[in-house]
């Protein structure tokens, strides 16, 4: 990872993301509100299965401080059950189309990773494109995110969601998905897609110990410009940890987000948008009473 720093690259990074008709400014941290639309997610699956209830989760991540809200209608948990294209599509879209006109001062994200939905998804209103894959689970998907000209969150998986909790293995986690950001970013300027968000993909094939390794040594990623999500909110590697339910882990994600915030991440995908935009709050002061 040290031919990035070259002047002559194609691909200078970015940090103002036009995001359709709306812009986006990660010169400080923002929060992405997670809405699951799905029966089997890890923490709040089922809980906003209906109109009422997905409008009023919107609507409290928006006035809580969220400037993206990420709808996902499949669940990508290890050992989660398949779900058809057209079954993403009937729980995605229609919600979709409901709250970009609702709400049109908000960014919408999207998490698929299939080109379809991708397109219909542009269409309805989204302003970014989730994909957890890098795409490599539909072979369309790269050029059908370029046509929308929409940002695009880069993840890093190993395996698939089936098996990707089996046995990952790294001989280093860190440059391994620095490689991994490296090859496919100038795969994504190639094909046209030039606003790009990175995701070392916390918890998709990676041990405990990986997810903290990686944590710890988030800024490493810096050097390549771009935008750097993080999405530990409630997730394994804190609640297996600690031997707790993941309805216990608010106050030890917290503290987690504190730490990738003073590793320089840009953006929290998170369940609890309040604590999150408070740890952000207090992430900056404390960096700037250093000065």
């Amino acid at each position: 990872m040290n031919f990035w720093s070259d002047k002559s690259t194609p691909f200078p990074g970015n940090k103002t993301l036009i995001c359709g008709n709306k812009v986006l400014n990660t010169d400080k941290p923002l929060v992405m509100g997670i809405l699951n639309l799905t029966p089997d997610s890890f923490f709040d699956g089922g809980r906003y299965a209906n109109e009422n209830a997905w409008i009023s989760q919107t609507e409290k991540m928006i006035r809580e401080g969220a400037s993206i809200i990420d709808l996902g209608a499949i669940s990508t948990r290890p050992g989660a059950k398949h779900v058809t294209e057209k079954e993403e599509i009937s729980r995605l879209i229609p919600t979709l189309e409901i709250l970009t006109k609702r709400y049109p001062e908000t960014v919408f994200s999207v998490d698929t990773y299939r080109s379809k939905v991708a397109k219909l998804s542009a269409e309805a209103g989204a302003g970014i494109i989730n994909d957890i894959s890098g795409g490599s689970m539909d072979a369309a998907l790269i050029d059908t995110v370029a046509d929308t000209g929409l940002p695009y969150i880069l993840m890093h998986m190993q395996g698939t969601p089936s098996d990707m909790q089996k046995n990952p293995v790294y001989e280093n986690v860190t440059k391994e998905i620095g490689d991994f950001f490296e090859k496919n970013l100038f795969a994504l300027h190639n094909s046209g897609i030039h606003q790009v968000i990175l995701d070392p993909g916390f918890g998709f094939g990676k041990s405990i110990e990986h997810n903290f390794k990686l944590l710890r040594e988030l800024s490493t990623f810096k050097l390549y410009g771009f935008p750097i999500l993080v999405g530990i909110s409630r997730k394994s590697m804190i609640y297996k940890l600690l031997d707790i339910k993941p309805d216990e882990a608010l106050p030890a994600t917290t503290a987690l987000h504190l730490a990738a915030l003073l590793n320089g991440v840009d953006i929290l995908r998170v369940h609890d948008v309040k604590e999150a935009v408070q740890v952000i709050k207090l992430a900056e002061t404390y960096t700037n009473a250093s000065k």
